[in-house]
């Protein structure tokens, strides 16, 4: 059994598809099927069953899968650890950001990290920062960009962004002229929020909740200036970061603070704690700490 099985079985078992491991693997569907079936004859044992569609574990195959992910992630360490050794100031930072952080804070950050060490490469993957943050804790990402609070136990982490969420109207709606809201006012109202990747969206629907209604959720998007180009089509009501508001057109939308509860929008960088980071890695988690600290 070699290293590239473990990393065959793993990325079957993440894609459900022989074929669609293989394209992420850049190998051909024959290939990674012929590399399998040499490894079953190899322990004589089966170690997938096909179900129609599905690809099923056997409990060989379950047993191998168990120890993959552990194995890899120390195989990725060791190979991070020597190419640090071998090519000091080169290497990769794998980096989540979600694209209301990509967008707003971080090109001008990219741009003079890339211009200070230009022989790191950073491999950027947008997602919802519940998504990055469950990236982070599989090891599929090196660092990212998440919503306090986290797990202090697992992350380790330094604070970014602090801000508040406020409400979103068109402009004709009845409570465009009010100063401030509570969320209990917004009860009868149509909720456009980010959709479930995004950490926004089970925490505004949890202080919904908590104010005494389920909102009414008509709309769910990946992006925030889409959701406020619907709000300015008075689609419904959202709510954004503070900072982000600023950046809406104040003719389409009109922002006011919500109040009873304040949501707060705090961004911080998170890495595990447990694991070899790469010299790549704390690099960048230095650059960004001393960029948003300064």
């Amino acid at each position: 059994m070699e290293i590239r099985h473990l990393q065959y079985i793993a990325e079957i078992v993440r894609r459900n598809s022989f074929t669609k491991a293989a394209e992420a693997l850049h190998i051909t569907q024959p290939t990674i099927s012929k590399m399998i079936k040499n490894l079953e004859n190899e322990l004589n044992l089966e170690l997938f069953i096909r179900d129609g569609k599905q690809i099923k574990l056997t409990d060989a195959g379950k047993a191998i899968h168990s120890y993959a992910g552990p194995i890899l992630q120390l195989f990725d360490h060791l190979q991070a650890e020597i190419n640090d050794l071998t090519y000091l100031k080169k290497g990769n930072v794998r980096v989540g950001l979600p694209p209301m952080a990509g967008s707003r804070f971080f090109p001008g950050v990219i741009k003079s990290f890339q211009d200070r060490y230009p022989g790191i490469a950073l491999t950027l993957v947008e997602d919802g920062a519940r998504k990055v943050e469950e990236s982070v804790a599989e090891g599929i990402l090196d660092v990212g960009v998440v919503l306090w609070p986290v797990d202090e136990e697992l992350f380790d982490s330094f604070p970014l962004v602090e801000d508040r969420l406020k409400v979103i109207l068109h402009p004709s709606h009845r409570l465009a002229s009010q100063q401030q809201l509570t969320l209990a006012e917004l009860a009868e109202e149509r909720f456009i929020l980010f959709n479930s990747e995004f950490a926004l969206h089970s925490r505004i629907i949890k202080e919904c909740i908590s104010s005494g209604f389920d909102p009414h959720i008509v709309y769910e998007s990946s992006q925030w200036d889409f959701i406020g180009e619907m709000v300015a089509e008075n689609l419904g009501i959202a709510m954004l970061p503070s900072r982000i508001c600023d950046a809406l057109d104040p003719k389409k939308v009109r922002s006011i603070p919500l109040v009873q509860p304040i949501i707060p929008w705090r961004l911080i960088m998170v890495w595990k704690r447990e694991g070899y980071l790469s010299l790549a890695t704390r690099q960048w988690i230095s650059f960004t700490r001393e960029k948003f600290n300064s």
